[in-house]
């Protein structure tokens, strides 16, 4: 079964030229079945691209979806269009008497910041308590996952000597995770980020545990069933360029960046990167909404 998405969204037409199944709104109408409700607090500057990154994830598994794109009540996008804003995204306070099957918090260019010094850190503080009684799965994303552990179990974060930003090998702690079903034994994801959490800050008795990590940047995924979320300190749902992107954008602020690590082809940044987590990033999230399906209630 397909994505429903509005059909005028450009995610819509992206994912159609990828042969992902997107479902026109007045198609889903007819069909007698209750959709799972994913909603996306898209915290990226680049709404657009993250957006088309999350639909193309949750858009490719046999159920049905309805994607409900959600924005910040007290903080105004200064990088994406305001058109496109509300044409597409609904802010928090309109839908926090809903409930959704599943949500993904997205990461945010304010890792370096202290969360308290966040201008929008009291109302992600409330969406997080909200998503504890109106959402049946969270899967949070780089600084959200940060954010989360650290509303939830008062985690610290660390800032690192140098950005962490590559590709690097993960191993698979947890093989038996319905998560990592599928998984291999080791794995590549991109990494981009200025901090880190650590596995020695995890209280014993949070019922917290590793599913995956490297040993050249740390944690990777979290598994918070007290919480009903995951927690992945990383960019899974990265594009093949996206690391590219941020690349060639800060270098040409500060010259002398480092390239991001195995990356690009003989670390040449004028070479087309290799895409080598693909695989990944729909098993990981096609398994987070197998499982959102098969405990999931029925009448939410």
């Amino acid at each position: 079964m397909p994505i429903k998405i509005p059909d005028d969204l450009p995610a819509f037409r992206t994912l159609e030229s990828e042969g992902v199944m997107v479902m026109r709104e007045a198609d889903a109408i007819r069909q007698d079945i209750r959709p799972l409700r994913i909603g996306l607090l898209n915290l990226m500057p680049n709404k657009i691209s993250t957006e088309t990154q999350i639909a193309r994830l949750i858009g490719a598994t046999p159920l049905q979806v309805e994607l409900t794109l959600v924005r910040l009540t007290e903080h105004v996008a200064r990088n994406t269009p305001a058109d496109h804003m509300a044409s597409f995204y609904r802010p928090w306070a309109d839908v926090n008497d809903e409930r959704f099957d599943g949500f993904v918090i997205t990461g945010a260019p304010v890792e370096r910041l202290p969360f308290e010094e966040v201008t929008y850190w009291d109302e992600m503080r409330r969406i997080l308590d909200w998503t504890q009684t109106h959402v049946h799965s969270c899967f949070n994303i780089c600084w959200a996952a940060q954010a989360a552990v650290h509303h939830f179990h008062g985690l610290p974060k660390y800032e690192l000597p140098a950005k962490a930003s590559g590709i690097f090998r993960h191993r698979n702690l947890q093989p038996a995770s319905p998560y990592l079903r599928g998984f291999s034994d080791d794995f590549s994801i991109p990494v981009s980020r200025w901090t880190e959490v650590r596995r020695a800050d995890i209280p014993g008795d949070s019922g917290m545990a590793v599913l995956a990590e490297s040993e050249e940047t740390g944690l990777c995924l979290l598994d918070d069933p007290r919480r009903r979320s995951l927690h992945m300190f990383n960019h899974v749902e990265y594009d093949t360029t996206s690391l590219a992107d941020e690349y060639h954008r800060d270098s040409s602020v500060t010259p002398g960046v480092p390239v991001p690590v195995n990356y690009f082809p003989s670390d040449d940044p004028t070479r087309t990167p290799e895409n080598r987590w693909r695989s990944h990033a729909h098993l990981l999230f096609g398994n987070w909404i197998n499982q959102i399906y098969q405990t999931t209630p029925f009448e939410l």
